[in-house]
């Protein structure tokens, strides 16, 4: 098993929580961007630049995950091929996606799209907070737990 992140996006605060882990756990966490990643010197720890494009770093993640791999993304189209593929996906903020909530998630991800689309302003997401840090390690530990990885 490894960690994939969805890293244009994925804040510092996070990808710093992973660094941590990875050297921790000796699990792999590989950063798929769009930009140059700066990580930290660790044999755990993996950046991959893809070429700019829509979906381009997700088409990559989705290509080389094998079941069982934990992906950190806040796309919820990525965390929908993650599931199909037998993977499992958790947003920075400490939800995971899972094959119960996928459709309720992509339902609301596109009515909030159609809302945007027909000139409603709906506003973004809430600023990232410390609960939402803390939501995501202590989600992160009970899946690594669970896989007796410490």
């Amino acid at each position: 098993m490894q960690i994939w992140v969805d890293a244009d996006a994925c804040p510092n605060v996070i990808k710093e929580i992973l660094f941590r882990v990875a050297g921790r756990a000796k699990i792999t966490v590989t950063l798929v961007a769009n930009q140059l990643i700066r990580t930290p010197p660790s044999p755990f720890i993996k950046a991959i630049q893809v070429p700019s494009g829509f979906d381009v770093a997700d088409e990559q993640i989705v290509k080389q995950i094998e079941a069982g791999d934990l992906v950190i993304t806040a796309d919820i189209p990525l965390a929908a091929s993650v599931i199909e593929r037998g993977g499992h996906a958790l947003n920075p903020r400490g939800e995971f996606y899972t094959p119960d909530n996928i459709r309720e998630y992509l339902t609301m991800r596109n009515f909030m799209e159609q809302l945007r689309n027909s000139g409603v302003e709906t506003g973004g997401p809430s600023s990232f907070s410390q609960g939402d840090r803390t939501a995501f390690a202590n989600q992160l530990d009970k899946f690594l737990a669970k896989r007796a990885i410490p």
